[in-house]
């Protein structure tokens, strides 16, 4: 029994090496896995167009944003003045479930001049989502700021939407990004990936930095085996975070 049981262990160490090993990609391969998938993030509401907040007792709140308090760009509370009674009303985002709130123009036209103003966006990004007129999703988290601090409920912008059944990421207003270089004012070369989200999967939320990215690669998508085998932690790169995610959630629901 011993050893039959020793034949299996070596099996499937063989068979997870195996997945592990490195893929070679092609130019058009990585191209397509640059290409970022989530939404753009958002920082300033638009004072202008009508928010709704839903109250974790089911109760939906209608009103013009008029301020939003933040701890490291996290919302933990927000006042609107209601479209109805025209009195402002303020909210602590323990008692929030959700929220829906627009952009404001002003952040809007600054992020074209952002896109603009990087030549890898032009590869990678969709203008489109720098001058959404949609409105943006925040769920309440439970969540410690940066891995460092005590757990606190935030409203949080969820970015990848179209995605989220196994693993929801979440912008992290405070995120840096990769550098490049320009010359004489011109439009930067490389550079300008976004170096850390929230990522939650299951009952697990974490901020990932590009740098624990490898360290948690199993944690995101070491159970399903075909991707393993597909993408393999040391042939993906961290710049190819919002593809994997979307691949990962596409192969696991089959």
């Amino acid at each position: 029994m011993k050893f039959k049981a020793l034949l299996l262990a070596l099996s499937l160490s063989s068979a997870f090496s195996f997945a592990q090993e490195k893929v070679k990609y092609s130019k058009e391969d990585i191209k397509k896995m640059e290409t970022y998938l989530f939404n753009e993030g958002f920082n300033i509401p638009s004072p202008k167009k009508i928010s709704t907040i839903i109250m974790k007792d089911g109760t939906i709140n209608k009103g013009y944003c008029s301020k939003v308090d933040s701890k490291r760009g996290q919302i933990y509370e927000i006042a609107i003045k209601d479209s109805a009674t025209k009195k402002q009303i303020t909210f602590n985002a323990e008692n929030v479930s959700e929220m829906y709130i627009y952009p404001s123009n002003a952040e809007k036209i600054a992020k074209v001049g952002k896109y603009f103003g990087n030549i890898r966006n032009f590869g990678t990004k969709k203008l489109t989502k720098n001058t959404t007129a949609e409105s943006i999703h925040f769920i309440n988290q439970t969540v410690s700021l940066k891995n460092k601090k005590d757990d606190k409920e935030f409203l949080m912008q969820l970015i990848n939407p179209e995605f989220n059944d196994i693993i929801s990421v979440y912008y992290d207003p405070r995120a840096k990004e990769t550098g490049g270089f320009s010359v004489g004012g011109s439009p930067q070369l490389g550079g300008g990936v976004i170096k850390s989200y929230y990522v939650k999967k299951g009952d697990k939320i974490m901020w990932l930095h590009k740098d624990d990215f490898e360290d948690n690669y199993d944690f995101l998508f070491g159970d399903n085996a075909e991707f393993v085998k597909k993408y393999p932690k040391k042939s993906v790169e961290w710049d190819y975070f919002s593809f994997l995610v979307s691949q990962y959630t596409e192969m696991t629901n089959g």
